[in-house]
């Protein structure tokens, strides 16, 4: 549905431009206007990515992400305290969502369409994304659409991504050349960068990164390269986005995924897997503007990029846990532990773990509880686990809260780096049955 939306408006502008979509000719075409209120504003389609841990430690491995680094490892290994998401991987749900619908290329036995869909696992989270034709514009040697992305986990905003798709040979319609609902790039400032971070990319990195769904043969196949003017497969570009982004991250938001705010980027030259990329970085406030580029031959990947962060809060010295009353989530614990005391022994039998606690406030520990359904008949009370916890959750009081009256999904939540996991994470499923019972406390 999302392509044939696409093919009708190139049509449009190929039978009222007179102009062939693949045509490359230089000569003066004259063309009527195309009905773009036809085509703006259209919805492409939506799209659901289902997802476990895996997907997000796969992406972080396909930017370049290592466990030589200690700091990469809240970003590799589910079972770290800190365990979350590259802000970055947002651009995998979107992009994917514009996959459905790819019609067979002419000419050639490949189905981009049944490459995508053939993918089958067992997943356990999902997010949604809604795909809308923002804007058209001529260009003259072909047109550019540029394509809402809006990304939901339930009926929650998570992120929103642009994409610019450029179609050769499609121009020359009497279109508008610009939109003011174009997210720009920005010119960075004219003195050295304040860092550098090179980065040296191995020959199987588009073979990595293409496990995080963009399936495209033009990053694997010689011979599909060739018909793209390539002399090899390319690395995709979102690749080097993904390079990049991370890079800022570490450099100046101390890879605290709650800092990242916004990120823009222009691709303008194409890499090689095993070729190097240099990212240079310019602080202006709390906008991080970057250029990356490729060593071995200096030409520019991405230009014009940039990042906004959002301020670091101070961080108290107090590191002890300070165990206060007046806690929203003291009421639903003491509730819980007398729904277990109720049913118990059958809540063991089907959970099987422990669960810790730790309720922050004002970015200290405030309190921590313990809900035991593995010993006994279960139990819930104050204090760390006395045995070793399977999972332990860190959130706030008010976080807490949202997430138990349905406020905001946990996948949400731990995805915009609210809700933090310690152990084994996917114990965090059979927790989901205890708190949907106390959304209306």
């Amino acid at each position: 549905e999302s392509i044939s939306v696409l093919s009708d408006a190139l049509s449009q502008i190929e039978s009222q431009g007179n102009v062939s979509m693949n045509s490359t000719s230089s000569g003066s075409v004259v063309s009527s206007s195309v009905d773009t209120e036809s085509i703006v504003g259209r919805e492409l389609g939506t799209h659901v990515y289902k997802y476990t841990h895996l997907e997000p430690i796969l992406y972080a491995l396909g930017v370049g992400m290592s466990t030589k680094d200690p700091d990469h490892l809240k970003f590799l290994f589910e079972g770290s305290e800190e365990f979350c998401c590259l802000p970055s991987f947002g651009v995998i749900p979107a992009q994917t969502s514009m996959f459905d619908g790819v019609p067979s290329l002419p000419g050639l036995n490949i189905d981009l369409a049944r490459v995508w869909k053939n993918k089958v696992a067992n997943f356990a989270w999902e997010l949604t994304s809604v795909s809308t034709v923002a804007d058209i514009l001529d260009k003259g040697s072909g047109a550019v659409l540029l394509i809402d992305v809006n990304t939901y986990c339930g009926k929650d905003l998570v992120c929103y991504n642009q994409f610019s798709l450029f179609f050769v040979g499609a121009g020359r319609f009497g279109g508008k050349r610009t939109s003011e609902k174009a997210k720009l790039t920005a010119v960075p400032p004219k003195r050295p960068p304040d860092a550098v971070i090179s980065d040296v990319t191995t020959v199987d990195q588009a073979a990595l990164y293409r496990l995080s769904g963009d399936w495209n043969p033009l990053h694997m196949d010689p011979s599909f390269a060739a018909l793209g003017g390539f002399e090899k497969p390319i690395l995709h570009g979102l690749c080097t986005f993904g390079f990049a982004a991370r890079n800022v991250l570490k450099q100046f938001a101390n890879n605290d995924v709650n800092r990242f705010k916004a990120i823009k980027v222009r691709f303008a030259n194409p890499v090689y897997p095993g070729q190097t990329l240099q990212t240079e970085m310019w602080k202006e406030g709390n906008r991080i503007h970057f250029q990356t580029k490729i060593k071995e031959t200096g030409e520019v990947a991405i230009a014009g990029g940039y990042v906004d962060i959002v301020p670091a809060l101070e961080k108290s010295s107090t590191q002890e846990p300070q165990m206060i009353g007046g806690l929203q989530s003291n009421l639903v614990f003491e509730e819980i532990g007398r729904r277990v005391k109720e049913m118990g022994n059958e809540l063991v039998k089907k959970v099987n773990a422990v669960f810790q606690w730790d309720i922050t406030k004002d970015g200290k520990t405030a309190m921590q509880w313990t809900i035991d359904l593995k010993n006994g008949s279960g139990a819930v009370y104050q204090g760390p686990a006395r045995s070793s916890a399977d999972t332990t959750f860190i959130l706030s009081d008010e976080d807490f809260m949202d997430v138990v009256q349905q406020k905001i999904n946990p996948q949400k939540a731990f995805f915009a780096g609210k809700l933090k996991v310690k152990g084994n994470i996917m114990l965090s499923q059979k927790l989901e049955m205890i708190l949907k019972d106390y959304a209306k406390l």
